[in-house]
């Protein structure tokens, strides 16, 4: 199982639920699609129990603090993130708008944005798309992550 997270804006509440859900449930990676805002908030994620792969956000200003903070949690870089786990292909970004200049969608499986702050999950022709929300909450008072089955390529919003 893969968690699945974005936009957490500071909200170390948010963020400390998001933890112990994705332990809870014996998550083997997170991805955190930006927007932490603050390495304050970032470091949170120092209690999960497996790696976490992020890019920055539009609001991540502080990003050698963020990186510093990663160096013990997996790793973080600018957008657009390419990398494969476990044979699937994923392209993480925090900006939708940005997929356009990426290679083709169907050279990807699974395709993780944020930015909106409005969950979706849905199958294009080429690739599983997927924004789990806002974790933060601040704008629409939901806490939201996802859930990503490696087995079958299914997902599911998960409200906190």
């Amino acid at each position: 199982m893969i968690g699945i997270m974005s936009d957490s804006h500071d909200n170390c509440d948010a963020v400390k639920k998001a933890v112990r859900f994705f332990n809870d449930v014996k998550c083997e990676l997170i991805i955190h699609a930006g927007d932490f805002v603050a390495p304050f908030a970032a470091k949170e994620l120092e209690r999960l129990e497996c790696p976490v792969k992020a890019v920055f956000g539009n609001c991540d200003g502080e990003k050698q603090g963020l990186k510093r903070v990663f160096e013990s949690l997996g790793s973080i870089q600018e957008e657009p993130r390419v990398f494969n786990w476990k044979d699937t292909e994923f392209l993480v970004t925090h900006t939708h708008f940005k997929l356009k200049e990426q290679r083709k969608i169907g050279d990807y499986d699974v395709i993780i944005y944020g930015h909106t702050h409005k969950p979706d999950i849905h199958q294009s022709k080429e690739a599983l798309i997927i924004n789990p929300g806002e974790t933060g909450g601040w704008l629409t008072g939901k806490t939201t992550v996802a859930l990503l089955s490696l087995k079958d390529l299914g997902a599911e919003i998960i409200n906190l």
